[in-house]
């Protein structure tokens, strides 16, 4: 009975994940094709419109009169752009970092590696972002660079510790018996092991990201305006929640229902990964 109801949560967290995921990757899409309005194209007269109120705006207008749907959809492709871009370059380098620390094993420049990728995860994600864009700089090209180095660390130390526990399986022993490269143990033997795992924190960290970058361009160090961001329309909702909330409810529910499916496919995953290797 237990193991019934535990494969029917596994189930729908694959399902809900990969169905609130492609709808996200969908509006992406979209955006390249088709938007009703022009995102940033401000019209005064059309200001605070309601949802409902006017067919030629399904989810109303904002301060400035602009469409608040075109701004959803339009948004979808910055955020999902930064995130993927952001969390690749995080996986990349975090999962050579940890490669070079696990196949040196003990030496001093594991020890570097690995004491670094803890200095950095002593760092609270939303201030070491904020720092990072301190250094670099507002807008895009800083989001992707404080993502990134705060998606280091969990690769890191998965690629580290997954490297280090499989050091005592026969497979592992009979292809150093050969002398094989450590270039060459880590691409044909060591990779394929790491692989499935890389894939699930990778979809997982995507949720991540999204909340740094929407944190980023709330606080108006992400994505700058005029540009349509979620966490850049949630800021401008401030001054107008109370009297206007539709405002926010828009991008806010964008933003729930985002990191909400790529959490719910990292964990499907990870659960249907974990019962095929047991």
């Amino acid at each position: 009975m237990a193991a019934n109801r535990r494969r029917i949560q596994e189930r729908f967290q694959l399902i809900g994940g990969s169905v609130l995921t492609a709808l996200v990757v969908l509006l992406c899409l979209l955006s390249f094709v088709w938007v009703p309005h022009d995102p940033n194209a401000m019209q005064l007269s059309m200001r605070f419109i309601g949802p409902g109120e006017n067919p030629q705006f399904i989810l109303g207008t904002d301060y400035f009169g602009r469409d608040i749907l075109s701004r959803i959809i339009y948004g979808s492709r910055s955020i999902l752009l930064v995130c993927v871009l952001a969390v690749t370059a995080g996986s990349v380098i975090g999962s050579l970092l940890g490669a070079i620390a696990g196949i040196v094993k003990k030496g001093p420049i594991s020890g570097l590696i690995m004491r670094s990728i803890d200095g950095l995860m002593a760092f609270p994600g939303i201030l070491l972002a904020m720092m990072m864009v301190a250094a670099v700089g507002k807008g895009r090209e800083g989001a992707i660079v404080a993502i990134s180095v705060f998606m280091i660390p969990p690769f890191a130390r998965l690629v580290y510790s997954l490297i280090l526990d499989s050091e005592n399986s026969l497979f592992i022993k009979a292809a150093r018996s050969y002398n094989i490269s450590k270039t060459r143990l880590l691409r044909k033997h060591y990779l394929p092991l790491l692989l499935p795992r890389l894939i699930t924190l990778f979809t997982a960290c995507i949720g991540s990201a999204i909340m740094i970058e929407t944190s980023l361009s709330f606080l108006g160090l992400g994505i700058q305006p005029p540009n349509a961001s979620w966490g850049l329309m949630l800021n401008e909702a401030r001054q107008h929640f109370l009297q206007f909330p539709y405002l926010a409810m828009a991008p806010g529910i964008a933003i729930a229902l985002s990191v909400l499916g790529f959490n719910l496919l990292g964990d499907g995953l990870n659960d249907a990964l974990s019962r095929r290797r047991s």
